[in-house]
């Protein structure tokens, strides 16, 4: 749609909205800049809507998508620094202070929010697995690939792709037997959604690791690992979002060593006795 602003688009449209329709206008008028970092579930959680209800206002302004409508929100009303990173950057401020305080940030909120119980059970289905299948897309395959690095030293028979099909193909050839990990800061990607859908189509325990647990990704999960990230947005590059998905996977291979214990600390010697030989 052509650029024009978000809030008088909401202002001139207030005739077409229903009384549900209103109550949304309303909160966003008031508070523009606290409704551009929720997730659409969290939104319409918190205005006291239905997400069907937020969709059609976001419709009726012309937008394509929430995701679409959020990005013309947070043009209009955050600083363009707080759009490029999660914390407002001060003209004084030292970029590295900036990253390690997000990052202690989000690591200890994700201390606070991973279920406990949760990590052990997908650890001990993780051990017991024909095989883990780790799934990611974008940043999100990033780290995909690490939980692929550490976990594959135990022992345990895992697999990663970067490739969107190739990780369905992944996906399409699961069973009960199998586990599937998969990891997404927003959980709303239509890619992330058709694999997971693919995985419980096989009967394949699915485990989903995010930052928003009202996602719909996370709705579908059978073990949910719920990450910190303080201020993330679809906006952002969510970086501290990333360094606690990391801790997850950190945290999930060592509660796998745990459960494997001699078995795995022989694996580990076999991975490093072939990765030795190729030292100067």
């Amino acid at each position: 749609m052509a650029e024009q602003s978000c809030m008088y688009l909401i202002h001139s449209c207030s005739d077409a909205f229903s009384a549900k329709e209103q109550r949304v206008a309303e909160y966003i008028s008031l508070h523009p800049s606290e409704a551009v970092h929720p997730s659409i579930d969290e939104l319409a959680a918190r205005i006291g809507v239905s997400v069907s209800t937020l969709l059609r206002f976001v419709k009726k302004l012309g937008y394509g998508s929430y995701q679409e409508f959020r990005i013309a929100l947070a043009t209009e009303t955050l600083k363009p620094e707080s759009r490029y990173y999660e914390i407002e950057v001060g003209q004084s401020e030292d970029p590295v202070g900036i990253s390690c305080r997000a990052s202690r940030a989000a690591l200890d909120m994700t201390e606070k929010l991973v279920d406990r119980a949760c990590l052990k059970e997908v650890s001990a289905l993780a051990c017991k697995a024909t095989c883990v299948c780790l799934f990611g897309l974008g940043g999100s395959g990033l780290v995909a690939r690490d939980a692929l690095h550490k976990l594959i030293r135990s022992g345990i028979r895992c697999q990663s792709a970067e490739d969107f099909h190739l990780q369905l193909m992944m996906a399409s050839q699961m069973g009960r037997e199998d586990l599937a990990i998969l990891i997404s800061h927003t959980g709303t990607n239509k890619d992330s959604l058709a694999i997971a859908d693919v995985v419980r189509r096989n009967d394949c325990p699915l485990a989903v690791i995010t930052t928003y647990p009202r996602s719909p990704l996370a709705r579908m999960a059978d073990y949910l690992l719920v990450a910190g990230a303080p201020g993330s947005s679809v906006i952002s590059e969510a970086f501290s979002a990333r360094i606690a998905h990391l801790a997850i996977i950190d945290s999930l291979y060592i509660e796998v060593m745990e459960e494997l214990k001699s078995k795995g600390l022989q694996n580990m010697e076999k991975m490093r006795s072939a990765i030795a030989g190729r030292r100067i």
